[in-house]
């Protein structure tokens, strides 16, 4: 089976790719296709349907793992409402497109826990997806990829594609971004706190009141579910993925900054948007359905993803 990964060198690609190969026989490993990076000898674009088209005749993959995604943080997703629904839009709707044409036999889209109605009940459950409108600040990103969701469910009934649809919460761990345009909220807060103890300031500003939940999922848990619904998940029906367990802003601030040593002041900028109320998945069908469940623990996830960021600070910094 060859294996196409699209957004394979970023955040959440390398650790799929990792996986991938883990589960794979070193005879097997050249069936997966990393698509992305300083490895392509010409200028990608796969909002552009001839270079999917190029792409796909190229490599001609068994299954595609659309991971290649616009995606920010609460700022940026203000600043390019635009960009976000576009390129997210257009890479979906031609890779879906071309992939079925050509024959693709299997088509997993990760999606996103924005696509949630701003006003959905805890824990979220798959079935509550269509009840309402998302959260404001970053509702093109999340409907783009609802739609997308939406064209494999009808691509399904029409012409038997299968195409399945995850939904993770917010991830984190090596390898995140951590450019302060675009960062989620754990690199964003990692980031500031470690410009504090470097600068020995003893306030930390971090927006809205802290009172908003979230869930958080490590990267690595993230990249397993996906090889085990490739492996054994073919319905149309979106499945949740994350841990089932949520933290208020100001309680997560508070264990980043003791993991990081930091004992200033914290200040919530309450001018700043909180974003969605509270974020938090029912988990139960990705165990029922391919027995996935998360091992890694937000504070040991987080040690990780700090000791991962102090260690290569200098580099990921240079990138900005």
């Amino acid at each position: 089976m060859r294996i196409l990964v699209t957004g394979a060198y970023g955040f959440l690609g390398k650790h799929v790719c990792s996986e991938l190969k883990k589960e794979t026989g070193s005879e097997e490993r050249d069936h997966i296709i990393e698509l992305g990076g300083s490895s392509e000898s010409f200028s990608l674009n796969l909002a552009k349907e001839v270079d999917c088209i190029h792409v796909l005749k190229t490599y001609k993959p068994d299954t595609i793992i659309h991971l290649a995604a616009r995606v920010g943080g609460i700022g940026a997703n203000q600043k390019y409402p635009g960009s976000f629904f576009y390129e997210n839009m257009a890479m979906g709707l031609n890779l879906i497109e071309h992939s079925r044409k050509m024959g693709c036999q299997k088509f997993l889209l990760v999606s996103t826990v924005c696509a949630y109605p701003k006003h959905t009940p805890v824990p979220f459950k798959e079935e509550s997806m269509w009840d309402g409108y998302p959260e404001e600040t970053n509702a093109p990103y999340g409907i783009a990829k609802k739609a997308l969701m939406e064209m494999l469910q009808a691509y399904r009934k029409q012409y038997d594609f299968n195409g399945i649809t995850l939904v993770p919460v917010n991830m984190y761990g090596p390898h995140d971004n951590f450019n302060p345009e675009y960062s989620h909220v754990i690199p964003a807060l990692i980031l500031k706190l470690q410009d504090a103890i470097d600068n020995k300031s003893s306030v930390v500003s971090v927006w809205g009141n802290g009172e908003a939940s979230r869930e958080f999922l490590y990267v690595e848990d993230c990249a397993s579910a996906i090889v085990d619904a490739i492996r054994c998940y073919d319905k149309p029906d979106p499945v949740n993925i994350g841990t089932g367990r949520e933290i208020t802003i100001k309680d997560l601030v508070g264990l980043i900054a003791k993991l990081m040593g930091f004992d200033g002041t914290i200040v919530f900028d309450t001018s700043k948007p909180n974003g969605q109320p509270r974020r938090c998945l029912d988990v139960s069908k990705a165990k029922e359905e391919f027995s996935f469940s998360a091992k890694t623990s937000l504070e040991d996830g987080l040690k990780k993803t700090i000791e991962w960021f102090r260690e290569n600070k200098n580099a990921v910094i240079h990138n900005f």
